[in-house]
């Protein structure tokens, strides 16, 4: 299991370091990380600090990161803390107190487009003079024609565009939350459902039905607001376990989505949504059952 160390509590060791906020570890990240032992990373994301109205919404919670860097094969997670004091550390002192002095680096990698210090004055070309550690930088991935980057994700997710989202992430996209008590109406379909309210802080799918797993389970899974119904909720994440009957309600459900099946909409009566669902599931269950795992 990758241990988790706050840089504070970084015990000097000889290791091979990849740098980067790393969110959604899509396939440009995993290019850097390939081969590095600890992954350095920041915690809030370092836009929430110097620029709060541009922060982006993630692609992943840490949790989510965590586990994925974990699958890569990374030993340890060490997080800075990033906040004002953090900003005002300069390149020189980024390199000689905590990539030498903290943390022991033999070999370090980042990508092309990395920047650090006070005002983002460091760059890989300054790492790579350094000569008490070698220093590896990768070039951006393409998907497509198009550079992979984690604003070109955040859009594919938001389009709903699944398939997409899949290859620049080379994982499918994965929410996780806690299930909480909705309004039955599955129930009284012949649809139970796990209901997650959507974090604010993060990216979330367009609305829709999408094929998905749920916690490895296939599960057809509708992102919307239920215009069938006058509810008055808010946006909710509705999970529909193919073949399931368990009590989920308090637990955490991780969902990796797989494939868009249609748009969220209005059906003239609760028949017609139930037909539909009818389909949306045999459909899910045909596309879980052909889909290969990375």
């Amino acid at each position: 299991m990758i241990k988790v160390t706050p840089l504070g509590e970084a015990e000097p060791r000889p290791r091979k370091i990849a740098i980067g906020t790393f969110d959604g570890v899509h396939v440009g990240h995993r290019a850097v990380i390939a081969g590095a032992d600890t992954v350095l990373t920041f915690e809030p994301h370092p836009l929430e600090v110097l620029h709060p109205a541009a922060a982006p919404k993630l692609i992943m919670p840490f949790e989510v990161k965590r586990d994925v860097l974990d699958g890569l094969g990374v030993e340890e997670m060490v997080i800075i803390p990033f906040d004002e004091s953090f900003t005002r550390i300069t390149a020189e002192q980024f390199i000689e107190e905590i990539l030498v002095g903290r943390l022991g680096a033999t070999e370090v990698s980042v990508g092309e487009n990395f920047r650090f210090g006070s005002k983002a004055r460091g760059t890989p070309e300054m790492l790579a003079a350094c000569d008490l550690f070698s220093t590896r930088v990768e070039p951006l991935v393409e998907v497509g024609g198009e550079a992979v980057s984690s604003t070109r994700i955040r859009a594919l997710v938001a389009a709903g565009d699944m398939e997409q989202a899949r290859r620049c992430l080379g994982v499918p996209f994965m929410i996780e939350g806690t299930v909480v008590t909705g309004d039955q109406r599955g129930r009284e379909l012949g649809f139970p459902t796990a209901n997650i309210v959507p974090d604010d802080r993060l990216v979330s799918p367009g609305h829709g039905v999408y094929a998905a797993f749920a916690d490895g389970l296939p599960a057809a899974v509708n992102v919307g607001v239920r215009p069938t119904f006058e509810t008055g909720r808010g946006v909710l994440i509705e999970a529909y376990l193919l073949d399931q009957d368990v009590d989920l309600y308090g637990r955490t459900l991780r969902i990796a989505f797989v494939e868009r099946l249609r748009g969220e909409r209005r059906f003239e009566s609760a028949e017609a949504l139930i037909d539909q669902m009818k389909l949306d599931v045999d459909k899910t269950r045909a596309v879980c059952a052909s889909f290969q795992r990375p």
